[in-house]
């Protein structure tokens, strides 16, 4: 079945210049795919026009309308003064509603139940049931804590909070809303590795279909199937993940390339063949017509186009000679805000050419840590450089002190160089023609860190300290970055959610955790096999027994309380069946039959809980 089907779709904001040019592609019920491109070829306005907030000049546009969909992009207004805690319980409108109703009912049933009554608390009861209605609590703290939203942060007011923290909260509530088609711009903005990777494993068992914007190419690499790349407003079309995508597309391009030389050169000796019988053919009007004939023969080949390398920004980082061993070192550093402490005792020492990455949960204070470094923000302790060290520093959020500046004076006043030089410099880093005069406060997230590394690599630096470099960035961009680093022989130190990145150029981990900061002397896949390892040996925790609930307000509550009991623990039984029955199909899955028994454990665990509060509640009524 057909989830969603683009065909011939076209979109344009200045007329003759289409920015969906012909988009072609379908997309099945239960598919992941990859949207991918530059930025600004029209990833995100496909989004908006398949959620129908943005029209379309021409072509067919179909999603299934037997599905519901999300697009996480979109943050809805939400009433002034709502809560978090209330964000995320209105994707349980329906269900909130049936419990009201039920509510409703118990009351009029106390003194004495109606026929029509009863019947109205059974179809209510069951449609609450299958709906989910007892798993709400359960689900809301799964995903709460999969996507690193704290229990003290879902009592704050929604509009207090961060733009990344609002996205967050709006994919919890997403997911929780059980849509059949997701919509995902740029999912990982904004989370931290273990909310990414727990992002992934949500969507490699989730039901409905994905498609998915990102930049984040290790997330590709787990969660796409297909992939579809977006160029010059068509649609290339790739049936496997990132890697496979990119090992496709250079084969492509060598295919076409081949072509292109093989038929240039048959084209070239036809050629050279069609001059001498020309010249041949003065006095042979047979041989001059065959050379017509083969020029004919030339022109109706169907040539094919030369294939185009993307444009690469093309800079390397100016480097200052490290004389020494210790670029720097740290004694007893501890940094602290009021009653909370960030880190301390910190005792570290780094040496000329070492790659090191900081990591952390957001908020552990990796961004404050470069700070006290950097002597920006003031700590106690001791921090000492070696003589002849030059840092350089591309912050995360960048600022300029004059951002109604153009590009090009930006570069004038703030470089000292002279005209020509600015406008090389630009043009290496892809800011050509009238680009240069666009005010700095005017630029995207990814232009702006783009101009603080062009301004950034002209100086002579030997450490070079990042915090997340590759943020707003798209993979073209990316790569570019990562090709510079890969040139750079000085002393790196960086922050980063980028696993890719991580993984391509960490040879060290500090990680920030529980106010204390870990040094690991390998680089990420071995410091992940060792927190796996460490995980795994730790003793499994059961889960948590449910509390025994005491009734209060006397028998008319405790009443209440028995008969939602009741409910919760013929719906927990009924969960139990369900996994009695794909545990006796998946007999021969071995894997699959290890998870649905552990499942199955820990739903029994949760069943005896809920006899102990049945045990205690009926006690309380008896009494």
């Amino acid at each position: 079945m057909i989830d969603v089907s683009v065909k011939d779709l076209t979109k344009f904001f200045v007329i003759g210049e289409n920015l969906l040019d012909g988009l072609t592609f379908q997309v099945q019920e239960g598919e992941r795919v990859a949207i991918l491109g530059r930025n600004g070829c029209g990833k995100t306005t496909l989004f908006r026009i398949l959620t129908g907030e943005l029209d379309y000049d021409s072509g067919e546009v179909y999603v299934n309308p037997d599905k519901r969909l999300g697009l996480i992009s979109q943050i809805p207004r939400f009433p002034a003064g709502y809560t978090v805690e209330e964000v995320l319980r209105s994707a349980f409108v329906p269900l909130l509603r049936l419990r009201r109703r039920m509510e409703r009912l118990e009351g009029e049933m106390a003194a004495g139940a109606t026929k029509e009554q009863l019947r109205e608390y059974d179809s209510l009861g069951e449609r609450f049931s299958s709906g989910g209605g007892y798993d709400m609590d359960v689900e809301t703290d799964k995903v709460c804590n999969g996507l690193g939203i704290p229990p003290e942060q879902r009592e704050q007011e929604f509009d207090s909070l961060s733009g990344g923290e609002r996205t967050r909260v709006n994919l919890a509530r997403l997911l929780l809303e059980k849509t059949d088609i997701l919509l995902l711009d740029e999912p990982t903005n904004h989370l931290d590795l273990k909310s990414v990777e727990w992002l992934e494993d949500y969507l490699l068992t989730y039901k409905g279909t994905v498609l998915v914007i990102s930049h984040d190419r290790y997330f590709l690499d787990r969660v796409a199937q297909r992939v579809v790349e977006i160029a010059d407003g068509h649609g290339e079309y790739y049936s496997g993940n990132y890697t496979f995508y990119m090992e496709e597309k250079q084969a492509r391009f060598n295919l076409q390339l081949k072509q292109y030389e093989q038929e240039q050169a048959k084209l070239k000796q036809l050629g050279y063949t069609v001059e001498r019988m020309k010249g041949w053919g003065i006095n042979n009007r047979t041989l001059y017509r065959r050379a017509m004939s083969i020029q004919h023969r030339m022109e109706r080949i169907e040539k094919t186009k030369r294939p185009q390398k993307e444009k690469t920004m093309r800079a390397s980082f100016a480097q200052r000679d490290f004389y020494g061993d210790v670029v720097f070192q740290m004694k007893n550093v501890s940094k602290s805000f009021g009653d909370r402490t960030l880190f301390s005792g910190v005792d570290l020492r780094v040496e000329g050419g070492e790659r090191i990455a900081l990591l952390g949960d957001n908020g552990a204070g990796k961004t404050t840590f470069l700070n006290c470094l950097l002597g920006r923000e003031p700590c106690q302790g001791k921090i000492q450089f070696g003589p002849t060290v030059k840092w350089g520093y591309l912050p995360q959020i960048i600022h300029f002190s004059h951002p109604e500046r153009s590009l090009y004076d930006t570069m004038l006043y703030e470089k000292n160089c002279t005209p020509q030089q600015a406008r090389d410099r630009l043009g290496a880093f892809l800011f050509q023609g009238e680009d240069v005069f666009k005010a700095v406060g005017n630029l995207s997230g990814g232009e702006q860190s783009r101009l603080r590394l062009c301004m950034l690599m002209d100086e002579k630096i030997n450490l070079l300290i990042l915090d997340e470099p590759t943020n707003h960035l798209d993979i073209a961009s990316r790569e570019w970055v990562e090709a510079a680093i890969e040139e750079f022989e000085g002393t790196l130190l960086f922050v980063s959610h980028d696993r890719y990145f991580i993984e391509k150029f960490a040879e060290r981990i500090w990680l920030l955790e529980d106010g204390t900061l870990k040094d690991f002397p390998y680089g990420y896949e071995k410091y992940r096999a060792v927190q796996e390892r460490e995980s795994m040996a730790k003793p499994a925790e059961g889960p948590r027994k449910p509390k025994k609930d005491h009734p209060k307000g006397g028998a008319k509550e405790a009443e209440k309380q028995v008969r939602r009991l009741e409910r919760e623990i013929e719906a927990q039984e009924a969960q139990i069946r369900d996994l009695d029955g794909q545990i006796q199909a998946a007999s021969a899955d071995y894997q699959a039959l290890t998870g649905l028994l552990a499942e199955k454990e820990q739903a029994e665990q949760v069943l005896s809980g809920l006899m102990e509060q049945w045990e205690a509640a009926a006690e309380a009524l008896d009494g």
